[in-house]
């Protein structure tokens, strides 16, 4: 029995057209109890093909449509993941403080203003040095945006891209800026979340790697949520299974809830 999923798409993210209801539907014969939608806002994303900007009017519409529609059966919690660059910090401000979130992801999808599918960002930088200055990025965003997120997505996306022969680095070598990442989280009472859509794209692995995971954990990190980053109904809980046991095996008892921002802990089925 799975308890929530906190990394959810529908058809307002650019790049997912599953219908709200239709994830809905399927968290209910999945058994859940909680079901985050936190589609994609990236302000000045640097793919013009995908804006990935939404009309919180309409989308809150019908958000609220559908939560009373199945209230009783599942609860839904009005999320958004926010992609952070330093450069768009009045709009995500304006956007945080507008609308009444119940859970936010702050995540980087771009850097120096590159997307990390194009090969413009790996452009003249070896695997470590792109992998180093995403860290940099990452570390310079969530000290810019301090509390207006509650946890960090993905944290290491960057190992999906550059079409590198392997993603099997030394972690040690980025051991220093990724504690000082960790840090700045538990310092401002932000967490994590474990994203197993790392599966999906041939890691092997969630997001983010079982160095970083343990490094969390023994910095005294406990603010944890877990999500699929579904784009359509069927990757829901994908890989939970292997997430819950991953979890206890490096000292988690608890995931994360969350009702307007402010965490809970729930013991790990």
């Amino acid at each position: 029995m799975y308890f929530s999923d906190y990394h959810v798409h529908s058809h307002f993210s650019d790049d997912c057209s599953e219908s709200m209801e239709a994830m809905v539907k399927r968290a209910i014969e999945l058994g859940l109890k909680e079901l985050a939608f936190t589609d994609h806002v990236d302000f000045d994303y640097p793919d013009p093909d995908f804006p990935f900007l939404i009309d919180y009017d309409r989308y809150t519409e019908e958000f609220n449509a559908i939560r009373d529609k199945y209230k009783g059966s599942i609860d839904l919690l009005l999320g958004v993941e926010i992609g952070m660059q330093p450069h768009v910090y009045s709009e995500i401000e304006g956007l945080v403080s507008k609308y009444p979130f119940d859970f936010i992801i702050g995540s980087v999808h771009a850097a120096d203003r590159m997307d990390f599918c194009s090969p413009d960002f790996f452009i003249g930088k070896t695997q470590y040095e792109s992998y180093m200055r995403y860290f940099e990025n990452v570390l310079e965003n969530v000290r810019l945006y301090s509390t207006m997120f509650d946890v960090l997505g993905h944290k290491d996306l960057i190992v999906r891209y550059g079409g590198f022969d392997s993603t099997d680095v030394d972690w040690l070598y980025f051991s220093e800026i990724i504690d000082e990442i960790l840090k700045v989280l538990i310092k401002n009472g932000r967490g994590i979340e474990l994203n197993t859509s790392g599966f999906r794209y041939g890691l092997e692995r969630p997001h983010p790697h079982p160095y970083i995971l343990e490094r969390y954990k023994s910095l005294g990190g406990e603010i944890i949520t877990l999500g699929s980053d579904a784009h359509t109904a069927g990757h829901l809980c994908a890989d939970f299974d292997f997430a819950y046991s991953m979890l206890k095996e490096y000292g988690f008892k608890n995931i994360c809830s969350f009702r307007s921002r402010k965490h809970s802990f729930i013991e790990i089925p």
